[in-house]
């Protein structure tokens, strides 16, 4: 499927979702049993999901864990839609504003390995895993929950959730894959927490049976999965390759049966660069192009100098040539985000050009620039640092590079630090760093998780140190709004707001073609860490 750069570059949310799935590409066939899958991964920092915001760990913990909700999976869903569905939840209910009842599937059972040995898991496990979450010292990503005043269970396949306010995005929280795996107790008081890979232990469609450092893992599948003949596939091989050019060749030789990029894309300038070689050599290869949840752009400090003064933000925003950062890093294939949210929730983000008068200064005006930062009393710039990590991808290193120039060009000195992963996600996202950081931000699946994890002021997330009251007002007042199309409305005044006081200057979103082998053939692509959701109804037939 062939977009024009200036198309890409164009689209919305709303009109690019249209145009991505073609029904041959992702008709549903009977599934049948067997087969090993081999993806290509990241090796994790540790394997507790509560103690780590790292995506590394989380795509782990999709094959292994289950949650109260998930996302709806397959080739009849659109990517960028999350319709809910019950997980470990045969159904839910919402007595009232602040109350919500979660009814269990009987019969459910923890991988048959010490020390849950196959035993059902019961309401107590997921008030435990709750509590645990919302509790535990260390988790940068409590705030999630934050809304939770108890968690009960009623019966012993029910769970009762009351909230402190009414917090209309709560279901979508509890389906989020980095926030709603449901653990046992019995495993973390034996290994005292989830780092260890043997405490993998979890009620999923496939167990980990093997961890090799640097390597990669096994994955068998669980005979006792609670949705009868899931999973399909027997096998998966969870292969690590931090090396861009060789997980590229071994893409090519049908070592990976998704893309070995995130979302199992390929990056853009590599498939063109081999998109004649896989015609050739994988002529059936399913693809269909879609724009990330990934946000590149630059964060600063809204708390000291020189990043409190708003004309320097704007500045440093109205630097950016975007137009020339998406052609040097991702061959042109992109699209501009408004602020806060990724112009892929299609339902909930702006284009630019909507944005009122903060779309102003998400234009490149060099000029303009200058004159802020003379207004704002740096009329010969100033000297910053910019915090970075590669994720093993050239594109996000050269694009450090080109935000380089660009504010060297008004003045501003910028001297790259490239960090390594361990250091960079202990620091970065809780705004430690010295300057200002060129990347990407955590890709959520709501728009909630996406505005208050950045600019709440007691979000540990808040790696901007934004305190906001007028904001503040408005992320909580969209908390309590039950009709979705008013909600949405002041999700847009929001977006809105952020463009004028430009907290992070953002910069694109890539258009990467997600790329399965036909095998798959029950499989479709979305946004977020869910691999093992989407794929546990694939079939892979050699």
């Amino acid at each position: 499927m062939d977009f024009a750069r200036r198309d890409l570059l164009a689209l919305s949310g709303l009109a690019f979702a249209g145009a991505m799935l073609e029904p041959s590409a992702v008709r549903a066939q009977t599934p049948k049993r067997g087969g090993t899958l081999t993806l290509r991964v990241w090796d994790p920092p540790h394997c507790d999901p509560y103690l780590v915001v790292a995506f590394k760990t989380q795509v782990v913990y999709s094959f292994t864990h289950s949650r109260l909700l998930k996302h709806r999976a397959g080739p009849s869903v659109q990517p960028g839609s999350f319709v809910l569905e019950g997980d470990l939840a045969e159904s839910w209910s919402q007595p009232n504003e602040t109350t919500y009842v979660f009814r269990l599937r009987k019969g459910v059972r923890w991988h048959p390995k010490p020390p849950t040995n196959g035993r059902e898991l019961t309401a107590d496990d997921v008030v435990y895993s709750m509590d645990r979450f919302r509790n535990l010292i260390g988790n940068p990503q409590n705030y999630l929950l934050g809304a939770v005043e108890r968690v009960e269970a009623t019966d012993r396949h029910t769970v009762k959730v009351t909230l402190k306010e009414p917090y209309v995005w709560f279901p979508d929280i509890v389906a989020n894959p980095m926030t709603g795996a449901i653990v046992a107790r019995e495993v973390v008081e034996k290994f005292g927490d989830l780092k260890k890979w043997e405490a993998t232990v979890g009620t999923g469609p496939w167990i980990l049976d093997s961890y090799r450092p640097n390597i990669g893992m096994t994955l068998v599948r669980n005979p006792h999965y609670f949705v009868p003949g899931l999973p399909y596939i027997d096998r998966v091989e969870l292969v690590v390759d931090e090396d861009q050019a060789s997980r590229m060749t071994a893409f090519l030789a049908k070592k990976y049966d998704l893309g070995p990029e995130f979302m199992g894309a390929v990056n853009r300038p590599d498939w063109n660069q081999f998109k004649d070689q896989l015609a050739k050599h994988r002529p059936r290869l399913r693809t269909v192009d879609l724009p990330s949840n990934v946000r590149m752009g630059v964060t600063m400090r809204s708390d000291r100098p020189p990043f409190n003064d708003v004309r320097v933000r704007r500045a440093l925003s109205m630097a950016l040539n975007r137009q020339a950062l998406v052609e040097a890093v991702a061959d042109g294939a992109a699209v501009f985000n408004p602020p806060g949210l990724p112009i892929a929730l299609k339902e909930w983000s702006l284009p630019i050009d909507q944005l009122g008068e903060g779309a102003r200064y998400y234009q490149h005006d060099p000029v303009e620039a200058r004159r802020l930062l003379a207004q704002a009393g740096y009329p010969k710039g100033f000297s910053t640092v910019i915090d970075f990590h590669s994720f093993g991808e050239t594109a996000l290193v050269d694009g450090a590079q080109v935000v380089a120039k660009d504010l060297k060009e008004i003045g501003i000195e910028a001297k790259l630090n490239q960090r390594e992963y361990g250091a960079y996600i202990a620091t970065v996202p809780l705004g430690k760093y010295e300057g200002i950081v060129w990347g990407p931000s955590t890709p959520f699946l709501d728009p909630d998780s996406f505005l208050a994890s950045a600019f709440l002021p007691e979000s540990p997330r808040n790696n901007m140190k934004v305190n906001d009251p007028p904001l503040t007002d408005m992320l909580l007042r969209q908390r309590r709004v039950q009709d979705p199309v008013k909600r949405r409305d002041l999700i847009f005044e929001i977006q809105r707001y952020l463009a004028k006081m430009v907290y992070r200057a953002e910069a694109y979103s890539v258009v990467v073609p997600a790329v399965w082998d036909p095998a798959l053939k029950n499989y479709g692509p979305n946004l977020g860490y869910d691999y093992g959701g989407r794929l546990m109804a694939a079939w892979l037939d050699r």
